[in-house]
C-alpha cells in the first residue's frame, strides 16, 4: 500500500479549444510534434513515458512542448500503473507511452487493470517502421493484437494526417460511457515523416541455428578458408579468437565484418533471418553478393532478404575446397586498420575496458548473461567467446530485464558453471558486474548522434543531484545480503574483480562509468557500410 503526500479531489478537464499552435499554419512538422500537440489540445499536463528506440522521436517532442511534462519511470509498467494512479487521484485520463516490441508489452498488466476498473487511460506505443512489419524486425511485436481483448479500442496509424483525430477520438472513447484504456500504435516512419565456386570474396554469415552446429562450421571454414561472421545471437558457434574469425557484424559490429558482407560477392548465411540490426538498408546489404541461405525454418528463407539460392535444411553445409587467401589479405588489412578501440580518459573507467579484463581474469571460460543497451554490444565486442551457449542475450526482441533471471536459470542448468548474477536465495555463484552510467545508455547515444545531443528522458539519476550515484545499488545489495562494492578508478578495477571472482557465492560490483561513452562502430538505422561510424562520444558535437 502506498500514500500520497496529500489528497487530490477529482477534477475534470475539457480539450483546449483556445490552445495555440506552435507551428504555422503551412510549417511542416514531424508526425511526432503533430502527437505531441494533439495531447495538448486535449488538456494533458503530465504523461508517464520510458524511451525507446521507437518512440524517441515522441520523447524528442516532447521536449520541444512548454505544456507537457514528462515524468519518467523506470519501467514501463510503472508508467502505465502511475497513469492509473493519475486518472483515480485526478479524474483525468492518464497518459502512458513505451517503445515497440518488450516497451508495449510491459503496459499489458496495466492496461488489463484500466479495463477491469474501468479507468481513463491513453496508451501511446512506438512500432517498427512500416516497411518492416511482418519481418520480425528488432523490437517487433503486434501490440494491437495483443492488447485488442484488454482495451476499449486500440488504433493502428496508417497516415501521419489521421493522428488529430486519433488522438481526439481515442480520448472521448477513453472517458465516455464506462471509462477504459485506448492504445494507439504509431509506426517509427510516421513518427518522422515530413554463383559459388567463381567465388572470389566469399563471407560466411552465421546466427542463431548454427549454434547446434558449431563443430561443423569450424570444419566447414577451415577447409574453405572463408571468413565467419557471427550475429548478436550466433557469438559462440565459432570461436572469436579463430583468425578466420570477422567477430560480430551488423549495427554495431565490427567494421571488417560490415566490410568483408559489402564487398563480398557470395554471402553464405547459415541460420540467419537477415534482421534490420543487421542489414540497415536492405537494398544496400551485400548488394554485390550472390546469396546462399540455408535455414531449418523455411519461412525465414526470403522473408527480408530474397536469395539467389535456398536451402531449407540444418546449418551442416557442404564441403570446398577453395583457395581465397588473396580475399582474406584484404581482410586482414581492414581488422589491421580498424580494431575494435576506445580511448581512456583520465582515472574514469572505459566500460570496455571493464569487459576486457573480466575476459582476461576469467580466462573466457564463463557464462556471460546481459541486458539490453550498450553494456551488451561491449559484451559482444570485447568478450572473447569459446564455445555455443556461453553468451546469454535478449536480441531479437530486446527485452530489458532479462539478463539477471537468464544468469539465474543457467546457473542452475550449468551447477559447476559460474555465471554473472545471482539469488542469495539459493546462493548461487552468480557475479554482476553492473556498467553504471546512470543514463539509458543506448537511446543517449542515439540523441548525441541524432538528435544534437537533446536529453529527452534517457537521465535515470536524481536530477536535483547529479554528482551522487543514484539509485544506490549498494543498498540494494546489502538488503539482500550480498557482498557488494563500487569502483570509480580505473587503477582499482583489476583488484576489485578478482576480488568478485574470489568470493564464494553471489557478489554486486557496481562499475562506474561516463555516459559519455559510445559503442563504436556503428551503421545508422537503415544504413549501409558506406555510413558506419568510427570516431567520436558524447563530449563531442554533431
Amino acid at each position: 500500500m502506498a500514500a500520497t503526500a496529500k489528497e487530490v479531489a477529482p477534477m475534470t478537464t475539457s480539450p483546449s479549444s483556445d490552445l495555440v499552435s506552435r507551428y504555422a499554419p503551412e510549417e511542416s512538422r514531424k508526425g511526432s510534434d503533430i502527437i505531441v500537440e494533439a495531447l495538448e489540445r486535449e488538456g494533458v499536463k503530465h504523461v508517464f513515458a520510458y524511451p525507446g528506440e521507437a518512440s524517441v522521436e515522441i520523447h524528442q517532442a516532447l521536449t520541444r512542448s512548454n505544456v507537457i511534462r514528462n515524468v519518467l519511470p523506470r519501467h514501463e509498467q510503472g508508467g502505465v500503473f502511475a497513469a492509473e494512479g493519475y486518472a483515480l487521484s485526478s479524474g483525468l485520463p492518464g497518459v502512458c507511452i513505451s517503445t515497440s516490441g518488450p516497451g508495449a508489452t510491459n503496459l499489458v498488466s496495466g492496461l488489463a487493470d484500466a479495463m477491469f476498473d474501468s479507468i481513463p487511460l491513453v496508451a501511446i506505443t512506438g512500432q517498427v517502421p512500416q516497411r518492416m512489419i511482418g519481418t520480425g524486425a528488432f523490437q517487433e511485436t503486434s501490440v494491437v493484437e495483443v492488447t485488442r481483448s484488454i482495451t476499449k479500442h486500440n488504433y493502428f496509424v496508417l497516415d501521419v494526417n489521421d493522428i488529430p483525430r486519433i488522438v481526439s477520438e481515442a480520448f472521448f472513447l477513453a472517458t465516455s460511457g464506462r471509462p477504459g484504456p485506448v492504445l494507439i500504435d504509431v509506426p517509427k516512419d510516421i513518427q518522422e515523416q515530413l554463383a559459388i565456386f567463381e567465388s572470389k570474396r566469399p563471407v560466411l554469415y552465421v546466427g542463431g541455428g548454427c549454434l547446434n552446429s558449431s563443430e561443423e562450421l569450424k570444419r566447414f571454414a577451415e577447409l574453405t578458408g572463408i571468413p565467419v561472421t557471427c550475429t548478436l545471437m550466433g557469438l559462440g558457434s565459432f570461436l572469436t579468437s579463430d583468425p578466420l574469425s570477422l567477430q560480430m557484424l551488423g549495427m554495431y559490429g565490427t567494421v571488417y565484418a560490415n566490410y568483408a558482407v559489402d564487398k563480398s560477392d557470395l554471402l553464405l548465411s547459415f541460420g540467419v533471418r537477415f534482421d534490420d540490426h543487421v542489414t540497415g538498408k536492405l537494398e544496400a546489404f551485400a548488394s554485390r553478393a550472390k546469396i546462399v541461405h540455408i535455414d531449418v525454418d523455411s519461412a525465414e528463407i526470403g522473408k527480408n532478404k530474397q536469395p539467389h539460392v535456398s536451402v531449407h535444411s540444418d546449418s551442416k553445409g557442404a564441403k570446398l575446397k577453395l583457395d581465397y587467401w588473396g580475399w582474406w589479405e584484404e581482410l586482414i588489412e581492414q581488422k589491421v586498420k580498424y580494431p575494435l578501440t576506445y580511448k581512456t580518459i583520465g582515472e574514469v573507467i572505459p566500460p570496455q575496458y571493464a569487459v576486457q579484463l573480466l575476459y582476461e581474469l576469467t580466462d573466457g571460460n564463463v557464462i556471460i548473461s546481459t541486458g539490453v543497451g550498450q553494456h551488451q554490444m561491449w559484451a559482444a565486442q570485447f568478450y572473447k567467446y569459446k564455445r555455443p551457449r556461453q553468451w546469454l542475450t535478449s536480441g531479437g526482441f530486446g527485452a530489458m530485464g532479462f539478463g539477471l533471471p537468464a544468469a539465474i536459470g543457467a546457473a542452475v542448468a550449468n551447477p559447476t558453471t559460474s555465471t554473472l548474477a545471482t539469488l542469495r536465495v539459493e546462493n548461487l555463484p552468480i557475479k554482476i558486474l553492473l556498467l553504471n552510467n546512470q543514463h539509458l545508455g543506448m537511446v543517449a547515444q542515439w540523441e548525441d548522434r541524432f538528435c544534437e545531443a537533446n536529453r529527452a528522458d534517457s537521465y535515470l539519476g536524481n536530477p536535483s543531484n547529479k554528482s551522487e550515484v543514484f539509485p544506490n545499488m549498494l543498498k540494494f545489495a546489502e538488503a539482500c545480503e550480498i557482498p557488494a562494492a563500487r569502483i570509480t578508478k580505473k587503477e582499482d578495477l583489476r583488484e576489485a574483480i578478482c576480488k568478485m571472482l574470489e568470493t564464494p557465492g553471489p557478489y554486486f560490483l557496481d562499475v562506474i562509468i561516463p555516459h559519455q561513452e559510445h559503442v563504436l562502430p556503428i551503421i545508422p538505422r537503415e544504413g549501409a557500410f558506406k555510413d558506419v561510424i568510427t570516431e567520436g562520444d558524447g563530449r563531442t558535437k554533431y
